[in-house]
This record gives structure tokens, C-alpha cells and sequence, in this order.
């Protein structure tokens, strides 16, 4: 089970770990392979309940309410990407000597196995932006002519992308931090760590852990390891990295790249990394005005992709066109509307510190409502950073005080308002007291800084919540 070539699957006693999203393909796919499948799950509600009767209705043998005790004979197991590696089971595996994959490790194991030929990964991972560069990466590709599909973490299951019947030129791969720590015989053609900051260290247990959970990213790239200039972490990671003869170390850079860079010149998207002589040439990719929104971290996005496309051997036509064709998903600093000569701006998904602060890095007069659940971050270098900007702040959600408190130290001149009720009229009230603090000329910014789930079901409801509110006070203005 430990080697490449796992080819006959038949009677092999697998568990798979976890229902959901990515439990319930696995135990269906292994079992169509003919293996023998237990699935283990901790919970017992109602819901694993009714998935476990259609696991059933296969074949599949389901235990609920015990995820610890390892099924006699086990020779394999698949597990859920968010279960952590101190559980009881692993610990029980590990004893036993049973290899414990996730996923993607599955996926890659898999991948051509119908004799077709398996499509190259172009992988990407980092603590923010890494839907966003997949999705534009996948948009590239596509520009350029050749069959691709974003999948992974993104919430298309690679297990379907590779033993579909639709058959791919590359995949644009979305990997998490989970995904890699359970995927170790992974060798993508090309793969980039976006960003490193803190983030899932309950689960890792360190920042050490969790960034060499990324770095396997780079481990076996043929091609190109694509890492962030302005983040010295991920080039360290590329450094430590076991890669094929020949890759080559590429970065990007916001700035002017140098030779093995692409960055920006002159509000151009420049490469100076896939072009002969490389030392005295540049090529020119896209204008940041092709990239939306042209924020400074949504252009390193760009770049990143415009480099795992490079690698691929993609015209710089594509880039642009790609770049061009390329729409950002809702709630990722996106535009509701102007109101007064205010702009109002949705980034709903920076939960973040690190995600909110390259989203306030993006204007120069803001009025912050941020807020929610903190997730043990703490909000003192978010609010230093970035304190010369703020015309204003608005706070909402369980922690706010954490943040009111960073405001306090950092940023004592800033006009504060502690908005104290979590009702469904909150969001409405914090766009008009956002309102009154904003000027003409201002960027009024919900990136909360924060989980949304002691207010709203998830970061889609609270931006909705807040493109509502901007709509309703556009709509009294008229």
C-alpha cells in the first residue's frame, strides 16, 4: 500500500476516515475499485445518520459515534482533510504500521489509472489568496486553448477531476495546508506558496508545523517553485524544498523583478523568468488595470498565476486575455456601490488579519467595519499597519473588544464606534454609522478581520447582509 502503484484494489481492507465532503466520494470511489470499505465517523446526528444508510445501500460497512478505534485488518487508511493528526486513530495506524493518506493523496494515486493519460498539476496554496489564483490560473489556461479545470480545496472534488470522463490538458489545483499534510508522494509540475501568516495552528499545533505543511507543495516540482519576493517564508520553504533536476526557483514581486521574477513595471505585468536571456529581456504580460480588482494583493495573485501558466509554456497573450476574462468571486473585495461619492466595498471573506490587511492596503481613506470571531488571532500589527488610513472604524461581532483594544494602543486619534447588538438589523445599523464617519472621496471596507459565524451562518450571508444594507441607504438617498 506504501508504494506508487497501487493497481489492484480488490478485496483491500480500507477505512476511510470522516463523512463529508470529501469522505463520502472516497468510500464510494474505493469501493467501485473493489476494495473492502469501513468508514468511521465521530458524530452520530441525524445527518450522518441518513449519509451512512446510502454508504450502506452500496455495501459500504459505516460506523458512527467512534472515530478513534482503528477496524481490524485495515490495511489503508483515507482520511477527512480537517481531521487532526493527533487523533486516537493515527496514533493507533502509526502502531499498526498502516499508511494514513488524505484525499489528494488518493486523487494522485489515481490519476490515469483508466490508461489515459494523466494531466500535470499546477498547485497552489497559502494562507490567503489561494481561490483567487487558481480560479485565474484556470482562466489562463483556458485562454491559451487547453481543456483545464480549478479543483481541489476550491470544492470540486479531485477525485472526480481525475477519474471523470471529461479528460484535462492541466489542472489548477487549490490545496490547503490539511490537504498537503495528508498528501505525501504528491510531485506537481509546478506549484507556489502565496503567502505564509499564522493561521490553523490549534490543528498543526505550531507555525513551524503548519508551514512545512505547505512547503510540501514544492517537494518533486519538475518545473518551476513559485514563491513570494515580499514574504521571505515562502522562499525559504522553496530553498528546503527536495525538487527534480532542473526546476528553477521563481519569484514575484509587486516591484521591478529581476532576472527569474515576474513583477510590474510602469503598471505593466512583466516577466523576466520564461524568456531567453533573461538577464537582458523582459516580456510584457498584462496592464495592472487587466487585473480586478487592481489591489495590491490581487495583482500578486496575478502574478502568481501569470508564473504557473509561464511554466506551463503559455503565451503571454493568454495571461492577458485570462486575466481579462477573469471574475472574482462574491464577497472578495468586491464593488456594491458608490453612495454620496463613497465607495462601499465587500470583502466579507478576509476572516482573517492577514486577509484584512492587504484588503486595507488596497485604499487610502477608509472607514473600517470589521469584527466577529477573533480564532485566537490577536489585532495590534493589523491595526498598526494600517492606522494612517483609517478615517474611521466601526465594530461589530463577538471580539470587537479586541480590536477596540488594538485601536486604543495604535490608533487613539481614529473616531470609533462600538456598535453592541448582534440582531438582524446590526449590519444595516453599521453601514449608517459607517455612513456618518465616511467623506467624500472614502472607501467605506467591511473586511472583518474575523470568522462570521457568531452573526451569520457564514462570510456569504454577512456580505450579503452588508451589500443589502449599502443598497437600502443608497436607495433612502434617492
Amino acid at each position: 500500500m506504501g508504494s506508487q502503484e497501487v493497481t489492484d484494489w480488490q478485496g483491500k481492507n480500507v477505512t476511510v476516515a470522516g463523512l463529508g465532503v470529501s469522505g463520502i466520494p472516497a468510500a464510494k470511489v474505493l469501493h467501485g475499485l473493489g476494495a473492502v470499505v469501513t468508514v468511521v465517523n465521530d458524530g452520530d446526528d441525524e445527518r450522518s445518520r441518513a449519509q451512512a444508510a446510502d454508504l450502506e445501500a452500496l455495501g459500504v460497512t459505516v460506523r458512527l459515534g467512534d472515530g478513534a478505534t482503528l477496524p481490524a485488518g485495515t490495511e489503508l487508511i483515507v482520511t477527512a482533510p480537517g481531521w487532526k493528526p493527533d487523533k486516537p486513530l493515527f496514533a493507533a495506524a502509526a502502531e499498526a504500521g498502516v499508511p494514513v493518506w488524505g484525499d489528494v493523496e488518493l486523487a494522485w494515486r489515481l490519476r490515469g489509472r483508466d490508461g489515459r493519460e494523466a494531466a500535470p498539476w499546477l498547485a497552489v496554496t497559502g494562507t490567503n489568496g489561494k481561490t483567487t489564483t487558481v480560479q485565474m490560473l484556470a482562466s489562463i489556461l483556458k485562454a491559451a486553448g487547453l481543456r483545464t479545470a480549478a479543483v481541489g480545496n476550491i470544492g470540486v472534488s479531485l477525485l472526480d477531476a481525475v477519474l471523470g470522463e471529461e479528460t484535462y490538458d492541466v489542472l489548477a489545483v487549490e490545496l490547503s495546508s490539511y490537504q498537503l499534510h495528508w498528501a505525501p508522494s504528491l510531485r506537481a509540475h509546478s506549484a507556489t506558496v502565496l503567502n505564509l501568516a499564522p493561521d490553523h495552528l490549534d490543528w498543526h499545533g505550531s507555525m513551524e508545523a503548519y508551514a512545512a505543511d505547505k512547503g510540501r507543495i514544492y517537494e518533486g516540482n519538475r518545473v518551476a517553485c513559485v514563491y513570494n519576493v515580499a514574504d521571505k517564508a515562502t522562499e525559504d520553504l522553496v530553498r528546503e524544498a527536495d525538487v527534480e533536476e532542473g526546476c528553477r526557483a521563481v519569484g514575484f514581486t509587486l516591484g521591478t523583478p529581476g532576472p527569474s521574477q515576474l513583477g510590474v513595471v510602469e503598471g505593466i505585468l512583466v516577466d523576466r523568468a520564461f524568456v531567453e536571456d533573461r538577464h537582458k529581456n523582459a516580456q510584457e504580460l498584462a496592464e495592472v488595470s487587466d487585473v480586478r480588482p487592481p489591489a495590491p494583493h490581487n495583482i500578486a495573485n496575478a502574478l502568481a498565476a501569470a508564473a504557473l501558466a509561464r511554466a506551463f509554456g503559455v503565451p503571454a497573450r493568454a495571461v492577458r486575455d485570462g486575466l481579462r476574462a477573469f471574475r472574482p468571486d462574491a464577497h472578495r473585495i468586491a464593488h456594491v456601490a458608490d453612495v454620496d461619492e463613497v465607495a462601499y466595498i465587500d470583502d466579507s471573506k478576509a476572516t482573517n488579519t492577514h486577509a484584512a490587511e492587504a484588503s486595507l492596503a488596497a485604499y487610502e481613506s477608509i472607514v473600517w467595519i470589521a469584527g466577529g470571531l477573533a480564532k485566537g488571532a490577536t489585532f495590534d500589527e493589523l491595526v498598526a499597519k494600517s492606522a494612517e488610513r483609517l478615517r474611521g472604524v466601526v465594530l461589530i461581532g463577538a471580539d470587537r473588544a479586541l480590536i477596540g483594544e488594538a485601536l486604543a494602543r495604535h490608533a487613539p486619534e481614529v473616531p470609533v464606534v462600538d456598535l453592541d447588538r448582534t440582531d438582524t438589523g446590526a449590519m444595516l445599523a453599521a453601514v449608517q454609522e459607517a455612513r456618518g464617519l465616511a467623506h467624500a472621496g472614502d472607501t467605506v471596507l467591511l473586511a472583518p478581520a474575523c470568522a462570521s459565524m457568531d452573526m451569520f451562518a457564514n462570510y456569504n450571508k454577512r456580505g450579503d447582509a452588508f451589500a443589502e444594507a449599502v443598497r437600502e441607504i443608497g436607495a433612502v438617498d434617492g
